[in-house]
């Protein structure tokens, strides 16, 4: 037992978080509902301090594995877990307020959230495609559960229940594409697998190639990939607005890292096999994205399907295959962090009467009557549409170099073609806000600490062209763990 356990520092940051989390339920369950304010407040602190033992525990440059070589850390997992870490914090923070003024207090959101990111973090460390799994069901039931946390709406249970159903169906997806693999290839280890797939000129089984396929659409669902968006829209409509917040950033960029993991890692060398799939995901995620948001009315459904468009730019890192090329979809990925937090924290803020608003008509004249509101939204907003010299454009800037040095050309000019086609929407929300005439303003005050996420994104969105080196710096060290390991 204690060969295999060996030593477990590297894994104390995930120990010490589900251990919180059990304790906080338990806190949660003898004090109920009203203990909801500290519950949050102590989620908020067991994550800061979680980033803490993750840095502290895992010292830069220096790669572990533990459980039989099923865990790993390393500087790629340290990157994602901090950036995960900080887009759940967040949810939470923006979530108290909200929740109260809805009267959805309930002490047990942020044990989700917190058990979510334990199985993200778990996913990010994944060395084995059981391990995989594991976190990926952890993170995934933790998710069909606040997607449904408002039982008395209609819509977030149809929301919950939509993903409920259509995550099994990946999950059985990525499943039976792992079973295929260790079928075929007599292992589930990412090194051995690495290992096999290394010997020059040996050509991959078709049920091997088949089995890799089912595992990356399992994955395309988590990101919510084309073709497998399709419960993207509805979940982020129905579900509560801190939940489609938090859906949009931390689950998704730690799915974005764990397609890297598993693809650059065990199945690094059959590029050229997967390549293509990637590919065709980011075309279709790209024009679906720039396309469907076009006749939107609703702002959730309309970040929904910017959502998918962003991470079909995230892609084009991904199909490119080179370190240039990954290093610009971490980079993008936390750029896109920033930005969709931004952004729901200023659709949070849409109250009217007491009533939640999401109609992009709904915000006309707002920056006469909330002109920070409107300065923040229209940075996110240029700064989707990836319009200089804000920090969205230098996210795209990375990635289409990337392809273009890559010698895909091709995909470059529809990326390209997809952000102008994307503009439209995102000037119009821009245009609503400072040149329709204003409607009745929305509800005031908004709490202190919006105010704080508003002006602080806003701020790195705007002047991240000053200061890229630390996150440049950070993205090239996470890549070099990720391609060396």
């Amino acid at each position: 037992m204690g060969q295999v356990l060996g030593n477990i520092q590297p894994a104390v940051p995930e120990i010490f978080m589900a251990v919180a989390a059990m304790a906080l339920l338990m806190g949660g369950v003898f004090r109920g509902d009203k203990s909801t304010g500290g519950v949050s407040w102590f989620a908020v602190l067991v994550l800061v301090v979680t980033g803490v033992l993750i840095v502290v525990m895992s010292p830069s440059g220096v790669r572990s594995t533990i459980f039989a070589g099923m865990f790993v850390t390393d500087d790629f997992a340290v990157f994602i877990k901090l950036l995960v870490l900080a887009g759940s914090g967040l949810t939470i923070i923006m979530a108290t307020d909200f929740n109260r003024r809805e009267g959805a207090e309930r002490f047990e959101f942020p044990v989700l959230i917190v058990l979510a990111t334990l199985g993200m973090m778990m996913m990010v460390s994944a060395n084995d495609l059981l391990s995989l799994y594991l976190g990926l069901e952890l993170q995934s039931l933790s998710l069909y559960v606040i997607a449904a946390f408002r039982r008395d709406s209609i819509r977030s249970s149809e929301a919950g229940l939509k993903y409920f159903v259509l995550g099994a169906l990946s999950s059985g997806m990525l499943l039976y594409g792992a079973s295929m693999v260790y079928g075929f290839a007599g292992t589930t280890g990412f090194p051995e697998l690495a290992a096999i797939f290394a010997k020059k000129g040996a050509t991959p089984p078709v049920g091997l190639v088949v089995g890799l396929v089912f595992v990356i659409s399992g994955l395309a669902f988590k990101i919510s990939a084309f073709p497998f968006h399709m419960w993207t829209p509805d979940v982020y409509e129905g579900a509560p607005t801190p939940v489609t917040a938090f859906f949009a950033a931390a689950p998704k960029l730690a799915a974005i890292g764990l397609f890297l993991r598993v693809l650059v890692g065990p199945f690094g060398d059959l590029s050229d096999t997967w390549q293509q799939i990637i590919w065709f995901l980011a075309i279709g995620s790209m024009l679906l994205g720039a396309f469907a948001a076009i006749a939107q009315s609703n702002i959730k459904r309309l970040l929904a399907y910017s959502s998918i468009g962003h991470v079909g730019f995230a892609l084009v890192g991904l199909a490119a295959g080179t370190e240039d090329g990954l290093k610009g979809v971490l980079i993008y990925m936390a750029i896109y962090l920033v930005m969709v937090i931004g952004s729901f924290c200023c659709v949070m803020c849409m109250r009217r009467q007491g009533r939640m608003v999401e109609g992009i008509d709904d915000l006309k004249g707002l920056s006469r009557s909330n002109p920070m509101m409107a300065l923040v939204l229209a940075i996110m907003m240029f700064s989707m549409a990836g319009i200089p010299p804000l920090a969205g454009f230098f996210g795209k800037l990375y990635i289409f170099l990337a392809a273009i040095e890559a010698g895909l050309i091709g995909l470059a000019v529809v990326g390209v073609l997809s952000s102008v086609v994307g503009a439209f929407y995102y000037m119009r929300i821009v245009k609503v806000m400072y040149f329709d005439e204003p409607v009745e303003g929305f509800d005031k005050p908004v709490g202190g600490e919006m105010k704080m996420i508003q002006a602080g994104s806003g701020f790195l969105i705007l002047f991240f062209f000053a200061f890229p080196a630390p996150l440049l710096a950070s993205a090239e060290a996470a890549i070099k763990a990720l391609v060396g390991g």
